[in-house]
């Protein structure tokens, strides 16, 4: 899939090997923003690639066709998503704000099909000193909502250096590009990827 852009720091092969671990054969990709490299990525697997839409205050899954296909053509086999990614922090979901943030992830929830997978991405750097992290209020939000958590994948966005380079004196202070350290602390070196599983049934997913 040449052209395509990354998708927070993951690269479309590795965005395809990550949709096709997590997803079968004519399975429904939803992403929250409609990355263009998601929808190329699940065409490409023969999933379909589907955004969500608010109709009378209900998130709806609605399919996205393939061009020059109407909308009414295309079929799935049962309601809902299999699998949706989100980037995080987002404008209704604050990654520090627990309550906001739950009340989106049982949005989610609410079109996840049997099965499905919620992936969301942290694009955030550590919190202040002594504030929550991040990844634990995303966790407990998605538990609140009544997602199970199912793993943490860490996305690395650079090459790792084969030793800790705060120990070696002589580049304590580098700065500049390609280097490792800023100001004596490390650049973000991966991002945080973290994977939670429906526990809908079928009469519980609204997102035909």
């Amino acid at each position: 899939m040449p052209g395509l852009p990354d998708w927070n720091g993951l690269s479309p092969a590795h965005l395809a090997y990550l949709i096709r671990h997590y997803t079968r054969i004519g399975d429904v990709v939803v992403d929250v923003d409609s990355h263009r490299s998601i929808i190329a990525a699940a065409r490409y697997l023969h999933r379909t690639p589907a955004r969500l839409t608010t109709i009378r205050t209900c998130l709806r899954v609605r399919l996205i066709p393939p061009a020059g296909q109407r909308t009414g053509r295309v079929r799935r086999s049962r309601p809902g998503a299999d699998l949706i990614l989100a980037t995080l922090p987002r404008a209704e979901a604050y990654t520090l704000d627990l309550h906001g943030l739950t009340r989106a992830m049982n949005a989610w929830r609410s079109v996840l099909g049997p099965d499905g997978f919620l992936l969301t991405m942290l694009t955030t750097h550590r919190p202040e000193p002594g504030r929550i992290s991040h990844r634990s209020t995303v966790i407990a939000a998605a538990r609140a909502a009544g997602l199970l958590y199912h793993q943490h994948i860490p996305v690395v966005l650079v090459p790792l250096p084969e030793q800790e380079l705060r120990t070696d004196p002589e580049r304590a202070n580098e700065t500049g590009d390609g280097r490792r350290l800023l100001a004596g602390r490390h650049v973000p070196a991966f991002r945080d990827l973290l994977a939670f599983a429906s526990t809908a049934t079928g009469e519980e997913t609204t997102g035909a």
